[in-house]
């Protein structure tokens, strides 16, 4: 038997609008540019332009604007899409840069991949087409840092089902030798044992004693020296300290990825500063980088449109189509202007409240002056969701007289102190680096002791956290930083 039940329930559901604008949030100012070429590219009723600046930067969005439906021929008003207000505009605190300057492209050097420099030193090998197609099964099975990690098994069955060529394990370790006296030294090697060896074995005076000394560590003490178990390898070898201290110090030096960080080109990505800070005689002030403000506006060819349908048939259905077309676009084109609107009043009030907040760090750039702050906190003072100062703290970043910080630099927990007051997380780290620094690497601090001296300097901190820090830092723990 079937029932009808009627119930009430809560539900939040945001606008196009709103959403649009949380979206553009989020993007941070290097793909801003591109953001606003895909809206330019699939609205023709929005376009560049320069027009005289206007003062309209504190105007609310209207979060609760909806388009309505085409009604009748006086539903449409032209004078609604070329007020002034969407004539073009720019933010309170643009900043003043040439965006010529800034529109250039740097250029990228010219460079071949690692695959692509192996495969050209395999061509000056005598090999026949046999085994020519297996080097390249090898060279296609390094990666990125230079090793092979796929088992040669492996690689025999890839011959046998995709290139229909046998082999066997003999010569396939024939030709992986010879690919691995390509350049660089230690490439296709199977771990880092092998890596280091052969880049020692190359080496311009193989019978140095001091290389032979580092060759017989990563054959026999390889364990010990990666744990850092000096005594042992000094009594397993029989070497005198100056000697085993030399020994070490030539193995330290050698390239454990000797692929590099990446097959291919690689494009070096520079940090775009969202917000320019600057101290004027002790008074702060923001501004916003130029490309958050771009220079847009509503088509004024548009109008054309509406004239001729005012000079028309009202009955023409084709032409009510088109006008009802024209009048969503440029409905999109003002939404899209208000939303980056929006997203710079945002911008600068967030970053307000951060300034203040931390206000003391910004006048010498001590990281010890930070104090704790977290999303709620910015969240409460300009009174907007806590997600929303999310996404503006996860994406963007500051210009200060002392660097470039990421604005989630600024955020931090509390840790007690001894006099009662709540201190940065930051600032126990900056601290904590700073003992690691200065102690003695032959007796390097182990985490007990480190608890000992932040807990004398007034930091109530538990092991569990200075361990927790410690590898936040990628501090290596005490054995590890030890050195002859």
């Amino acid at each position: 038997m079937q029932k009808l039940n009627l119930s009430q329930s809560l539900s939040q559901k945001l606008s196009p609008q709103q959403i649009q604008f949380i979206k553009l949030l989020q993007v941070p100012t290097a793909e801003l540019d591109t953001r606003i070429e895909e809206e330019l590219e699939i609205n023709p009723a929005l376009e560049e332009g320069k027009t005289e600046e206007k003062d309209n930067a504190d105007e609310e969005f209207d979060d609760n604007y909806e388009e309505e439906p085409l009604k009748d021929d006086r539903d449409v008003n032209i004078d609604d899409y070329l007020d002034d207000e969407y004539g073009g505009y720019k933010m309170q605190g643009d900043g003043n840069y040439n965006a010529d300057e800034e529109d250039r492209e740097m250029p990228i050097s010219s460079q071949s991949s690692l695959h692509e420099q192996l495969v050209s030193q395999l061509s000056y090998l005598k090999l026949d087409d046999r085994e020519k197609i297996i080097g390249e099964q090898l060279i296609g099975s390094i990666e990125n840092d230079g090793y092979i990690r796929r088992d040669l098994e492996a690689i025999i069955n890839d011959l046998a089902f995709s290139q229909n060529i046998e082999t066997d394990i003999d010569e396939l370790e024939e030709i992986l030798r010879k690919i691995q006296n390509f350049d660089p030294a230690g490439i296709a090697s199977r771990n880092l044992q092998e890596c280091l060896t052969i880049q020692l074995e190359r080496k311009e005076h193989p019978d140095d004693p001091t290389v032979q000394n580092a060759l017989r560590i990563m054959q026999d003490c390889f364990d010990e020296f990666t744990k850092k178990h000096y005594s042992k390898i000094q009594k397993r070898c029989d070497l005198t300290d100056e000697e085993t201290k030399e020994a070490v110090n030539l193995i330290t030096k050698l390239n454990p990825k000797p692929g590099g960080v990446a097959d291919g080109l690689v494009r070096t990505q520079y940090i775009i500063p969202d917000f320019m800070l600057t101290n004027v005689g002790g008074k702060f002030e923001i501004s916003l980088n130029s490309k958050n403000a771009p220079e847009l506006r509503i088509s004024r060819s548009y109008s054309e449109m509406f004239d001729a349908y005012d000079k028309s048939d009202k009955k023409d259905k084709k032409l009510k189509e088109t006008v009802t077309f024209v009048k969503q676009k440029l409905d999109a084109a003002k939404w899209f202007i208000d939303a980056i609107k929006q997203r710079q009043n945002t911008l600068l009030r967030t970053m307000e409240a951060i300034l203040q907040y931390q206000k003391e760090f910004f006048i010498d750039g001590d990281e010890t002056n930070l104090r704790p702050m977290i999303l709620k906190d910015i969240a409460e003072k300009i009174d907007m969701d806590i997600s929303t100062v999310s996404r503006v703290a996860n994406s963007k970043a500051i210009q200060t007289e002392f660097g470039v910080y990421p604005l989630k630099y600024f955020f931090s927990e509390g840790i007690a102190t001894d006099s009662g007051e709540d201190v940065s997380n930051r600032e126990v780290k900056s601290v904590l680096q700073g003992m690691v620094d200065a102690e003695d690497k032959k007796k390097p601090l182990s985490d007990d002791k480190l608890v000992k001296m932040l807990n004398g300097k007034g930091y109530n901190i538990a092991r569990r956290t200075v361990a927790k820090y410690r590898e936040q830092l990628q501090i290596p723990v005490a054995r590890l930083r030890k050195e002859l």
